[in-house]
């Protein structure tokens, strides 16, 4: 089963600032995200990933600079437009107790409630096909809180499929999860992109699962792009060291065939 989509949507930032309290985290950026794929957004601790995130996502308004949704500035747009075209997976989402899992998937269709039309046999259909995509059908009916680490995970993608929009953007959507669960969600996120045409921007912290899933990384490094392009362009011994100030041997992963990592420590190979 397959929901809608259109792939006509451009997210794109024209020289951003973004910042808390008066201090300016993300200086004067531009970016444009491909559309139809998945975007990783990687960087040291501090750098403005997540910061950068949430003033693509309309959750922090710019400093300076504008975000467009095609040829309109995010800001001026009204919140049910913005959330028809573009869904936000924050970092560690907190749900009411006693949610479950079809109640929240639920939650994905508010954007097309209003006082005229309330829930109607397409808002069902697009949650049904939400939980079936993420393999939530059985477990429909369990409240979240029962759910390991990596269905609690999907059920929250699972509300954002069913908002429908064609892009969707993922604060890290494996923090707290274990290396299986992690693969299980970056699997389920390539599919998506793979069978439904969405565009997907993550915030990623592992070097090789971004290149491993991704078709383009954005490396940030104090607020700014520092490089941007294909992993093969981007991953590299220079940029590794300019933006994580760490050293390094690129390979090539045995399994992916994309770049991989090898971080060199200074006391173990000494």
């Amino acid at each position: 089963m397959k929901l809608q989509t259109h792939l006509d949507h451009q997210l794109s930032a024209n020289n951003l600032s973004l910042g808390y309290d008066g201090v300016t985290i993300v200086k004067n950026l531009n970016l444009t995200i491909p559309r139809g794929k998945i975007s990783a957004l990687v960087g040291a601790n501090g750098c403005g990933k997540s910061t950068l995130l949430r003033g693509l996502a309309r959750l922090l308004k710019p400093c300076g600079g504008s975000v467009y949704l095609d040829a309109a500035d995010l800001f001026k747009l009204s919140t049910k437009d913005v959330a028809k075209k573009l869904g936000i997976l924050a970092q560690g989402p907190v749900a009411p107790e006693g949610l479950t899992v079809r109640d929240l998937v639920a939650c994905g269709r508010f954007p097309y409630q209003n006082w005229m039309q309330q829930w109607s046999k397409e808002d069902e259909r697009f949650v049904e096909i939400a939980l079936e995509i993420t393999r939530m059908k059985e477990l429909a009916e369990r409240e979240l809180d029962t759910l390991s680490g990596g269905q609690r995970q999907r059920a929250w993608i699972a509300m954002a499929l069913a908002q429908n929009t064609d892009i969707l953007l993922l604060d890290e959507p494996t923090t707290f999860l274990d290396l299986a669960h992690q693969i299980e969600i970056l699997d389920l996120l390539w599919e998506l992109n793979q069978t439904q045409g969405r565009t997907l921007v993550m915030v990623l912290h592992d070097l090789n699962q971004a290149c491993r899933y991704a078709d383009y990384l954005v490396a940030v490094k104090q607020g700014n792009v520092y490089t941007h392009g294909t992993p093969e362009e981007v991953m590299n011994q220079t940029t590794v060291q300019e933006v994580f100030g760490l050293d390094s041997k690129i390979v090539t992963d045995p399994v992916a065939g994309t770049p991989m990592c090898i971080p060199i420590s200074r006391i173990r190979c000494s």
